[in-house]
C-alpha cells in the first residue's frame, strides 16, 4: 500500500515561516513528479507549487520568492519551505506524487491526507 504522509502543518503569525514534509511509504519503484496543492474554505484546490524527478520546479504566482520546494530521492520525501507566510496563505495543503509502482507496468498519482497552515496575528 503506497501512502503520502503529510507533516509540518501549524499556527504561525505572518510574516514567520513552516516547513511541511511529504513523505512517500510503502512498495514501490520510484517518485516521479511531486506537487503541493492548496485549498482555502470556499475556494477551489490549486497548485502551489511542482518539482521534477531532477529538481526542476515551479510555482504559483503569488509564493514565488517566498517557498521552496525541494526533494530527497534517497529519502522519498519532498519538502515545501514557506517563508514570509501571509494570511492569504491559510489553507489545508496537500502533497501529490506520481509513483511508479512497478517500472514500466503500474503508474499511479497519490495524494496525501492534507496538513493544516493557519497563518493569523
Amino acid at each position: 500500500q503506497v501512502q503520502l504522509v503529510e507533516s509540518g502543518g501549524n499556527f504561525v503569525q505572518p510574516g514567520e515561516s513552516l516547513r511541511l514534509s511529504c513523505a512517500a511509504s510503502g512498495r514501490f519503484d520510484r517518485v516521479n513528479a511531486m506537487a503541493w496543492y492548496r485549498q482555502a474554505p470556499g475556494k477551489q484546490r490549486e497548485l502551489v507549487a511542482k518539482i521534477t524527478p531532477g529538481g526542476s520546479t515551479n510555482y504559483l504566482d503569488s509564493v514565488k520568492g517566498r517557498f521552496t520546494f525541494s526533494r530527497d530521492n534517497s529519502r522519498k520525501t519532498g519538502y515545501l519551505q514557506m517563508n514570509r507566510l501571509k494570511p492569504e496563505d491559510t489553507a489545508v495543503y496537500y502533497c501529490w506524487a506520481d509513483i511508479t509502482v512497478v517500472a514500466g507496468v503500474k503508474e499511479y498519482e497519490y495524494w496525501g491526507q492534507g496538513t493544516q497552515v493557519t497563518v493569523s496575528s
